[in-house]
């Protein structure tokens, strides 16, 4: 072994190097996270770069941010208004989910003379028949299977691209490191590498990149640190939708959220996510409840779906899909508490229609009125619409951006909308629509069944 090599632990979440193994890394917390690398002492080097000295903040000098507009709303809106040149971004998301077809697809709309598609994972020709099905036929979009370090920074260099993409970025490698591909610290220098020339060059570098079965980011947590901008791209892959979210973003909004439907010609944007959403809904059903989710700063209408029968087996069964299984378990607790409903007895399977995942607490009303009607096994009126959090006590509290979810259940054209009583004080009601303020489930039941 090289005199100058020795074997370290890293950790994968925060990056530390510890001596020695250990199940929890002893900087950070987590559990699970410390892999062998190999650590390559690097030669002192005096720096050639010129020293910056420290100035007023105000005296600070600013320049005006220029984007670059894709053309599709959905891509532009999460990213705040488009790429901000020289920016770094990275999109990672299961295999299969359309990593790559949305990235050509942005390529083919923005404007540029030459955009360069690095790929380690797959041949020119595979990108080009992935390219002919989504009927891109762009000649500014060069193609490279490569993944080494030094003849892609050489590329870059030499052809100048407005924009490139590294197809994944976990698998480029660096012949000045012995770690294989893929290792913590082949991603993270490599990573910073390509960083430092796309700021350098003022070009758009988009860094596609792998996720783990717990659905983190592949690699050290500091190639998040690293880059502008984060987006995820997730969704059933039964199902036929894609939600592209940003979690992190230096030039714009973050929890922003674009909508778009898989088809056999890629990804298309859904401009009127609720619409979509409730295109299928039946009506008049036990079970069935309408409410307002939040995604960043854009509401939609979701269908709540419940069906509550007696059991057959020694154990009651809970399922729910979209929502966590312990946030439904606090709420069957709270209805049984707090309103009488036997639900010890009784199967409860809880979904939101069209496979969508959502963390927030303000569709918890509807949840509570689906279950309420199933149980009941009478419909709720087609035209209401259920916003607020339960609390552990039976109270419905406040949620924020009341007006706007109100807004999108008027422009839907329902009637009544039922929402936390502490909220209506916020709210002006100009439309034909009829707002309720319920400060209990008790109150709620009492009124909507």
């Amino acid at each position: 072994m090289n005199a100058k090599t020795k074997i370290a632990f890293v950790c994968t979440a925060c990056g530390s190097v510890q001596p020695k193994w250990s199940g929890k890394c002893p900087e950070c917390g987590a559990w699970n996270t410390m892999v062998e690398e190999k650590v390559v002492k690097r030669s002192e080097k005096v720096t050639t770069e010129a020293r910056r000295e420290p100035q007023p903040l105000t005296a600070a000098t600013t320049t005006k941010i220029e984007r670059s507009r894709t053309g599709i709303e959905e891509f532009d809106r999460v990213l705040g208004g488009g790429f901000v040149n020289g920016s770094v971004i990275l999109i990672s998301g299961e295999p299969g989910i359309g990593k790559s077809t949305i990235i050509l697809q942005v390529l083919e709309k923005l404007k540029g003379e030459k955009f360069l598609y690095f790929t380690g994972e797959e041949s020119e020709e595979q990108i080009r028949l992935r390219a002919e099905r989504l009927a891109i036929r762009d000649p500014r979009i060069w193609v490279a299977s490569e993944n080494n370090l030094e003849n892609i920074l050489y590329q870059m260099e030499n052809h100048r691209p407005s924009a490139i993409v590294i197809d994944s970025v976990q698998t480029v490698y660096s012949d000045a490191y012995e770690n294989v591909p893929g290792s913590v610290t082949q991603v993270r220098e490599c990573a910073g590498r390509l960083l430092r020339k796309a700021k350098e060059l003022g070009i758009i570098a988009v860094f596609i990149g792998h996720i783990t079965k717990d659905g983190m980011i592949a690699g050290p947590k500091v190639l998040e640190h690293l880059v502008d901008t984060v987006l995820y791209l997730e969704g059933d892959k039964q199902n036929f939708y894609r939600l592209l979210r940003s979690m992190k973003n230096r030039f714009g909004p973050t929890n922003e959220v674009g909508i778009f439907e898989m088809k056999e010609t890629g990804l298309i944007p859904v401009g009127n996510p609720s619409d979509f959403f409730l295109s299928e809904r039946r009506e008049h059903v036990a079970g069935s409840a309408i409410a307002v989710s939040m995604e960043g700063t854009r509401p939609f209408l979701i269908e709540v779906q419940a069906l509550v029968t007696q059991t057959t087996y020694g154990t009651p069964q809970r399922t729910a899909n979209g929502i966590d299984y312990r946030r439904l378990a606090m709420l069957i607790a709270v209805l049984e508490k707090r309103a009488g409903f036997p639900l010890r007895t009784q199967d409860v399977f809880v979904n939101l229609v069209g496979g969508l995942k959502i963390d927030e607490t303000a569709i918890n009303l509807g949840l509570v009125a689906a279950m309420a009607s199933s149980f009941r096994d009478i419909p709720l009126d087609p035209m209401s619409v259920f916003i607020g959090e339960v609390g552990l006590v039976g109270e419905v509290r406040s949620v924020p951006f009341i007006e706007q979810r109100v807004k999108e259940a008027v422009k839907f054209g329902y009637q009544k909308i039922y929402v936390p009583k502490h909220n209506l004080r916020l709210l002006k009601n100009d439309s034909d629509s009829k707002i309720i303020g319920v400060d209990s489930i008790n109150h709620l039941l009492g009124i909507a069944l």
